[in-house]
């Protein structure tokens, strides 16, 4: 499977995947309609399902367009379904979805969203997630509760480590500020800080990161208690 990486907006991400043996493509969370467009007939793609993580504009801006043009359907939770703009195929918490081209697992990760979900592509052990974790960071805590967030941490940290994760936003350089005022002696943060840097030297995404660089380098994912995960959102908020 081939992913093309988009950036959409200001500092969306949004990702095509691709099955190279039928050039069927599905996108998650299409910010807008047209760098998507552009790609798909560019390189000749299918454009079959488009996948949402949550319901806010910037992730489901494109769906309406995408479906008109090109017929494809839209997944999403099931619980969220009164919010994402066409959506016909619903997913719940848990459920492994097949299809001839994708194989993936929806997960409730409430918090920033209360319908907020990740995709685990476990084939290529690949998880997209979403505002719900970022490379260094993890999302504002908007419908849900710090509770639910804490919890929707801790579950991604138990995936394996050699997990790719491919995000949201490119809030990773801003993140790593935070991170670094918090762990200032993390030898490991100080190299991801070089990387990222070289990276947006080089106009090259950040994403994806690993889950062992996460559990290494990201201050939310190393906390131990809800209440010093809370202090911490809080302080980010205000950053």
């Amino acid at each position: 499977m081939r992913i093309i990486t988009v950036k959409c907006l200001d500092d969306n991400f949004s990702y095509i995947l691709i099955n190279e043996e039928s050039n069927n493509a599905c996108v998650i969370d299409p910010g807008e309609s047209k760098p998507i467009i552009d790609i798909i007939i560019k390189e000749k793609l299918n454009l079959k399902y488009i996948l949402n993580t949550h319901h806010h504009g910037d992730h489901v801006g494109g769906n309406l367009d995408l479906k008109e043009k090109f017929n494809c359907g839209v997944i999403g939770f099931n619980k969220d379904k009164n919010n994402i703009p066409g959506i016909n195929i619903f997913v719940k918490d848990k459920e492994l979805y097949q299809n001839n081209d994708f194989e993936f697992t929806t997960y409730h990760t409430p918090g920033h969203t209360k319908g907020h979900v990740i995709f685990h592509f476990h084939i290529q052990n690949l998880l997209f997630t979403g505002d719900t974790l970022f490379s260094l960071g993890c999302g504002r805590i908007f419908e849900g509760s710090y509770d639910q967030m804490f919890n929707s941490l801790k579950l991604i940290k138990n995936f394996s480590k050699d997990t790719l994760i491919y995000f949201g936003h490119e809030y990773t350089f801003q993140n790593s500020k935070f991170c670094s005022h918090h762990d200032p002696d993390n030898g490991k943060l100080k190299n991801k800080i070089l990387e990222i840097t070289d990276k947006l030297k080089k106009n090259v995404p950040t994403t994806p990161t690993s889950l062992k660089e996460e559990l290494d380098c990201n201050i939310f994912l190393k906390c131990k208690d809800l209440n010093s995960f809370s202090k911490l959102r809080e302080l980010k908020d205000n950053f």
